[in-house]
């Protein structure tokens, strides 16, 4: 089955299923929870609560859009219609920067784990390595990279269910074998109370854990490849509240309450397998490298996949070459593919030749992305709904709650996070930072695409001019 855009149907449902569930693992969940813990201690449960929250509401908001309309270009062909031509291009090429900059970033992260256990092949020789056989993966066929992200996700949701259950015998003091004498409920309020460093910690840690939850619209991307795209949609934005609670708090929950969140080891080795070793579980450290190194590969393969389709569905606006917009015979975007890939391997270079400079400018000018894409969901649905309503009310097989109060609700808190994030100046990655260079990025954006859409009137007057002469010629 072909679709009328090039693509192929070749995604099927228990692909679909399962990218949604791991579209929500990212590999900051593994790597980045440590800080946040160190920052909130046990109130960091508040932090990954009202982060998740936020993106249940948002996820509501583009299920509903996307139901009624699957495409590959999911909230950036959404944003087109409802808003106008500049923040669907906006959007669309901030989010195809965002993913081209995480697979330099996952790259890096998973060649340290594969040179750890094999120091023979250098860093950069693993990075190169990881990027050409998922490359391959992807440009072989959309079946191939749903394959993959299938067992990826797999063992990332096998992963974090046996260490919930581990975890959860831990701490009621039934697991055999196991040291624990660290573990218990009262490690949530004994050592300095629930909020240890205050209120004000909580904010502080959503700043820490949101880019964690970047992903979760794979699915809505995803859907526009398979058999059946509206039911695809429902089913991944139905399940996203359950998804987060047990995936995200469920684990983490676990992680405050294996250890007290001061403990040392939490910073020093990763709070999961911190949490593991506090058990006195054999191989624990390597056994967590294996699953964060399960993350990476996936958020790779998917990264490289969401890119693609960004560009392909710009390709197909007239908002990026035209290349772009082209299918093989298997239903690739081979352009797409290879141009998201060679602007990752660029990336990848700049994060070995300038780690401080230019890569670090990279980082931090991409990471409010996921924040301007969130608002822009909110924004699109918010007109869109009306849109829908009045012509097809029929496609509304999903809704958001208590619209448009809970969508006005959403749009300010994300602005208030925003807002937060401006006064966070410490260190070269600060949220300040973030944010401004971010604004920056994506006023560029904002300015090219209006210089085009000018261009593009221009060209349409001319030839409305020329047709109209052509026309007087013919009479006379």
């Amino acid at each position: 089955m072909t679709s009328g855009s090039g693509l192929q149907a070749g995604l099927k449902n228990r692909h679909l299923s399962m990218i949604a569930i791991g579209g929500v693992i990212g590999a900051g969940l593994f790597v980045g929870s440590s800080s946040g813990i160190a920052t909130a201690g046990p109130g960091i449960l508040l932090s990954y609560a009202l982060v998740g929250t936020l993106v249940v509401l948002v996820m509501r908001m583009l299920g509903e859009m996307s139901a009624a309309n699957p495409t590959s270009g999911s909230f950036s062909a959404h944003a087109d219609r409802a808003l106008g031509r500049w923040a669907g291009f906006s959007i669309g090429w901030l989010y195809w920067f965002f993913w081209v900059v995480v697979l330099a970033v996952e790259a890096t992260a998973g060649a340290k784990i594969l040179e750890g256990w094999i120091p023979a092949v250098p860093q950069w020789g693993w990075a190169l390595l990881v990027m050409v056989v998922l490359t391959a993966t992807n440009l072989v066929s959309v079946g191939s990279y749903g394959e993959f992200e299938f067992w990826f996700a797999g063992i990332k949701v096998v992963a974090i269910g046996a260490f919930i259950v581990v975890g959860a015998l831990a701490i009621f003091g039934v697991l055999p074998g196991a040291r624990t004498d660290k573990a218990g409920l009262g490690n949530l309020t004994d050592h300095g109370g629930f909020l240890p460093n205050g209120p004000g910690a909580i904010l502080t840690g959503v700043l820490l854990v949101v880019f964690s939850f970047m992903g979760s619209e794979i699915a809505t991307l995803a859907a526009g490849e398979s058999e059946d795209p509206q039911r695809a949609v429902t089913k991944s934005t139905n399940s996203i509240i359950w998804r987060i609670g047990v995936f995200y708090l469920g684990s983490i929950f676990i992680v405050v309450c294996l250890l007290p969140w001061n403990d040392p080891s939490i910073k020093a080795q990763g709070s999961y397998v911190a949490a593991l070793d506090s058990l006195g579980i054999a191989h624990a450290g390597q056994i967590m490298n294996f699953i964060v190194l399960t993350s990476v590969l996936s958020c790779l393969n998917s990264g490289l996949y969401t890119a693609s389709r960004m560009a392909f569905s710009l390709g197909g606006r007239g908002d990026a070459p035209k290349a772009f917009a082209r299918t093989t015979s298997r239903g690739v975007p081979m352009a797409a593919i290879i141009a998201s890939v060679v602007f990752g391997f660029v990336a990848v270079f700049f994060n070995y030749a300038f780690p401080d400079t230019v890569f670090l400018f990279l980082v931090n000018s991409s990471g409010a992305v996921a924040l301007f894409v969130w608002l822009v969901i909110c924004a699109s649905q918010l007109r869109l709904r009306r849109i829908i309503e009045r012509e097809s009310p029929e496609k509304l097989v999903v809704r958001m709650w208590l619209y448009p109060y809970l969508t006005w609700a959403t749009i300010a808190l994300i602005v208030f996070v925003l807002g937060y994030m401006l006064t966070d100046t410490e260190g070269e990655s600060s949220g300040r930072t973030t944010v401004l260079l971010s604004l920056l990025v994506a006023l560029a954006v904002v300015a090219v695409s209006v210089v085009k859409e000018r261009v593009r009137g221009g060209k349409a007057v001319t030839t409305a001019v020329s047709d109209t002469d052509a026309d007087k010629v013919s009479v006379n």
